[in-house]
């Protein structure tokens, strides 16, 4: 598999990665047994980095990955956690040392490491980009070797553009697919001039993409495409890009002609990201084997042709862009 740069972490990881939301939580149940199989055809497959969080099943996917490292000693990876979100409501003021502290301290026993590779503030409030105190607290975690570096997971371009400008900021993860290309114009660009690495995200719009779902599709009550369709848990964006299904659906008919022979509507949508300049990885989730598979074989496309990059921007703009390029 390709490999890129993870921004200023100087790390080498393949352009496809794994996103461990559904090893945890809010995607419905995955038994460990079927994670530990996922992440090891995902490893073999040529992944070699993975992105999880402290608040996916309120630590359950870390200790599922922290087991998996145990199992592959000898194998490169590379693994990111995010921290922040486990504390309700949100409040600018527990972003800081001492709580950064326990959290890491609890991730690290997780995964079962010294350091984490790449920690990143899990979206977090507007404000805290703009707070000194915060990113010095987590210049200390680097010091203390709590950290090796450190990131943030955000919401907004708006959000994005303040992180790449904090000059130790390794690393910003952004939602980035075919139906939102909001981060194109300004966000990438400024992640390549700072050396800052690109983490894609929801890259397949939370199965969206995927073209096996229609309006009739029902999801587990503990999935977040049935719980947060309204933005009731979370941000909105996160599920379905903020996408309104049967729009969403109606651009996933006019995008799938353009699926090379051979491959799938997922490994399509996956591509068109890896062929955005400025990307370092991109991370679909994976239920099974199978899955994580087929996302990995993504890296084997040939780059899009240009027509498939026009007709995805035409029917973003005039299908999707009404809905989220004033929001994300």
């Amino acid at each position: 598999m390709e490999e890129r740069i993870l921004g200023r972490t100087g790390k080498q990881v393949g352009v496809v990665g794994l996103g461990a939301w559904q090893l945890g939580a809010d995607r419905g149940d995955v038994h460990e047994d079927l994670a530990l199989e996922a992440l090891s055809a995902a490893v073999d497959a040529g992944v070699t980095f993975i992105d999880t969080a402290d608040a996916y099943g309120d630590g359950r996917s870390e200790q599922v990955i922290g087991r998996f490292l145990k199992s592959r000693s000898n194998a490169a990876i590379t693994v990111a956690t995010k921290m922040g979100r486990r504390v309700t409501p949100q409040d600018p003021a527990i972003y800081a040392l001492d709580n950064f502290r326990k959290w890491t301290d609890r991730s690290r026993a997780n995964l079962g490491v010294d350091t984490l590779d790449l920690v990143q503030l899990h979206c977090p409030p507007s404000a805290v980009y703009s707070t000194d105190e915060v990113f010095d607290s987590l210049d200390t975690l680097v010091e203390e070797e709590r950290v090796a570096a450190y990131g943030v997971s955000v919401e907004t371009r708006s959000e994005a553009l303040a992180a790449i400008a904090r000059p130790n900021v390794a690393t910003v993860q952004i939602i980035l697919n075919v139906l939102r290309l909001g981060p194109l114009a300004e966000v990438l660009p400024a992640a390549r001039e700072a050396g800052v690495g690109i983490i894609a995200r929801v890259p397949l719009a939370s199965g969206l993409l995927s073209g096996r779902y229609d309006v009739k599709t029902a999801f587990a009550e503990n999935d977040h495409r049935t719980f947060n369709r309204r933005g009731e848990a979370f941000d909105i964006g996160e599920t379905f890009s903020g996408v309104d299904l049967c729009r969403g659906l109606a651009a996933v008919r006019l995008l799938a002609p353009l699926v090379p022979a051979g491959a799938t509507m997922v490994q399509f949508a996956l591509r068109w990201i890896i062929d955005q300049p400025g990307v370092s990885v991109v991370i679909p989730g994976t239920r099974n084997p199978e899955q994580a598979r087929g996302n990995a074989a993504a890296a084997e496309l040939s780059p899009l042709t240009g027509n498939a990059l026009a007709t995805v921007r035409a029917v973003y703009d005039e299908l999707i862009a009404p809905q989220v390029a004033d929001r994300w």
